[in-house]
């Protein structure tokens, strides 16, 4: 199955929902760090992922210590808008986990220091712009993860 994604705290129920949706579409495991904020159960992320959650498979995990300790991703590469490096510059692996932070105020820095900056990724926007909503963000590096190692598993 190609990539993870890992969701660092998520807020917004349909962005969830919508990246839910996407991972079943594009066959990546999602991860789902806590705290949320929002209850699980909650409609409005029930409704982002229209009837995909029966197809996405989707991970609960109380921490991020306790996701590493569980899975042991090969290679974690941040997506953040203090990256300096470009998402398109970086040689994806099918194996590769994309992690993305809370919508409100992105990864914390101590998660960003004990990464090396090329796993630091950014996504160009306008100069004036602050940030790209979370599913946009997720799509765009998902996509150009798969893309790289030839659309696998896709039909």
């Amino acid at each position: 199955m190609p990539f993870s994604v890992v969701l660092y705290e998520p807020e917004i129920p349909p962005n969830t929902g919508n990246i839910i949706r996407l991972c079943a579409n594009t066959g990546a495991t999602l991860h789902l760090i806590k705290p949320f904020g929002f209850e699980w159960e909650d409609r409005r992320l029930k409704r982002a992922g229209l009837d995909y959650h029966d197809l996405a498979h989707v991970t609960l995990h109380d921490s991020y210590d306790e996701y590493i300790a569980r899975i042991r991703p090969v290679r974690t590469y941040a997506f953040t808008t203090k990256g300096t490096t470009n998402y398109t510059a970086a040689n994806f692996d099918a194996q590769d986990t994309f992690v993305f932070g809370p919508e409100t105020r992105g990864l914390p820095a101590e998660f960003l220091a004990a990464l090396p900056k090329e796993h630091q990724l950014r996504i160009p926007m306008h100069p004036a712009s602050r940030s790209l909503n979370l599913a946009n963000s997720v799509a765009v590096a998902l996509y150009e993860g798969w893309r790289q190692v030839g659309f696998i598993d896709s039909c």
